[in-house]
C-alpha cells in the first residue's frame, strides 16, 4: 500500500517501452533531433498555439528557470505561502535568479486569494528601490494540498497580474491531475486565462524523468535557451526525454493515468469517511488526500504495510486536531490499484 508519494511509483510500461524503442540508433543531440521536433509540435497542438518547449530534469529546475527568465534586480515573485517553490525547493529559485525573493501570499487550502495577492503586491507601491520590485506571480496547479484553482480563480489572479504587468507562471507538477479534475483543455487552463509560462510535469504521472518549461511568448525562447544551458539543464541525449513525452501524450494516455490517479484518491477519501477512525481535513480534488487519523491507528496502519507521511496542517486550518491525532498525506498514482485502496479501507475500518 504505497501512498507516500506519486514520485515513488515507477515508470508506466508505455513510457518504459518508448525508452527502449529509442535506445538504439542515432539522432541529433541537444534537442535537435527529429523526435525532439515532433514532440515540440505535439505540445503546440496540445496547447492550440505555437509554444516553445524546453526539457529540464526536475520540477525545481523548471520553476527556478521560469522565474529566472522574468527576473530583474531586486525582483520579488509572489506565490502561496505553502507553495512547493517556497517550502520544498531549498532556495533554488532564489539561487538561480541571483537573489530574487519569494513573497508568501495567504489563502485557504493552498490557493492564494485575489485579495491577498493584491495586498501583497501593493506593499511595493510606489516602486521603492530599498524594498525591491514585483516581477512575477506563480500559482501551483494542482496545489500542494490537493486542491485545484478553478478557471474563474485563475482568471481573477491573472487579472491582477496583467494589471500590474507581471508575468503569470503555473507550477504544473501535477498539471494532468488538475486538468482532468476541471474537465477542461490545456489551452483553457493556461494561456486563455492569461498564464505566460508553465512548468509542465510528467514525472509524477508515469514518466521516468520528463519535465518541461512551456513558453507561450516564443520570442523569449532564445534567452531561455541560454539560461537552461548555463544551469546545466540541457540534455545531450534529449531524445530520451522526448521519447517519454511522445508516449505520454499519445492518444490521451497522460489523461488516462491522471484520471486513474484521481479516482483512486476519491476511493480512498470515501473509505476514510466511512471508517469511523479518521476524517477528511477537506475534500480532495486531485490525487492527494489529507485525513486526520488517531495516532494509534497510524501506527497500526504503518505496521500493516501502509506507506504514507504525517503532514503539517496548512496555515489557517480551523478544524481542531487532538493530541492523540495527526494529519497525514496520502498520494495515489497511475500505479495505485483498487486492491491497495480496498486493503487500506479494511485496515482503517
Amino acid at each position: 500500500m504505497f501512498f507516500a508519494s506519486d514520485n515513488w511509483a515507477g515508470a508506466h510500461p508505455k513510457i518504459a517501452a518508448a525508452l527502449g524503442a529509442n535506445a538504439s540508433g542515432f539522432d541529433a543531440a541537444y534537442g535537435n533531433g527529429e523526435l525532439d521536433r515532433a514532440v515540440a509540435d505535439r505540445f503546440s497542438a496540445l496547447f492550440e498555439r505555437e509554444v516553445a518547449v524546453f526539457f529540464v530534469a526536475t520540477g525545481t529546475a523548471a520553476n527556478s528557470l521560469s522565474l529566472t527568465l522574468v527576473s530583474q534586480p531586486g525582483g520579488i515573485s509572489f506565490c502561496h505561502r505553502e507553495a512547493h517553490m517556497i517550502e520544498d525547493e531549498c532556495g533554488a529559485p532564489e539561487y538561480f535568479t541571483g537573489g530574487a525573493r519569494l513573497f508568501p501570499v495567504d489563502g485557504p487550502l493552498g490557493k492564494m486569494t485575489p485579495e491577498s495577492l493584491e495586498a501583497a503586491i501593493s506593499r511595493y507601491e510606489p516602486e521603492f528601490v530599498h524594498a525591491g520590485r514585483p516581477t512575477a506571480v506563480s500559482i501551483t496547479q494542482a496545489t500542494e494540498v490537493g486542491t485545484v484553482y478553478s478557471l474563474e480563480e485563475i482568471d481573477a489572479i491573472s487579472t491582477i497580474a496583467k494589471r500590474r504587468r507581471l508575468p503569470l507562471h503555473m507550477d504544473g507538477a501535477r498539471f494532468a491531475n488538475a486538468l482532468v479534475a476541471l474537465d477542461t483543455t490545456p489551452a483553457e487552463m493556461t494561456w486563455k486565462r492569461g498564464v505566460d509560462i508553465v512548468s509542465f510535469g510528467g514525472t509524477k504521472n508515469g514518466c521516468w524523468c520528463a519535465e518541461a518549461v512551456i513558453l507561450f511568448d516564443t520570442s523569449k525562447a532564445r534567452e531561455f535557451g541560454f539560461l537552461r544551458k548555463r544551469a546545466a539543464q540541457l540534455f545531450s541525449k534529449s531524445r530520451f526525454i522526448a521519447a517519454q513525452f511522445d508516449a505520454y501524450l499519445d492518444s490521451g494516455h497522460w489523461l488516462e493515468t491522471a484520471r486513474h490517479s484521481n479516482a483512486m484518491t476519491a476511493r480512498l477519501a470515501r473509505a476514510i469517511n466511512a471508517s469511523g477512525k479518521a476524517r477528511l481535513g477537506w475534500q480532495p480534488q486531485a490525487n492527494e488526500v489529507f485525513p486526520i487519523i488517531k495516532r494509534e491507528t497510524v501506527e497500526s496502519l504503518t505496521k500493516a504495510g501502509a506507506m504514507f507521511y504525517p503532514w503539517n496542517a496548512p496555515r489557517g486550518f480551523a478544524d481542531p486536531i487532538g493530541e492523540d491525532e495527526t494529519m497525514c498525506r496520502l498520494v495515489t498514482s497511475f500505479a495505485t490499484t483498487e486492491a491497495e485502496v480496498d486493503r487500506f479501507a479494511e485496515l482503517i475500518a
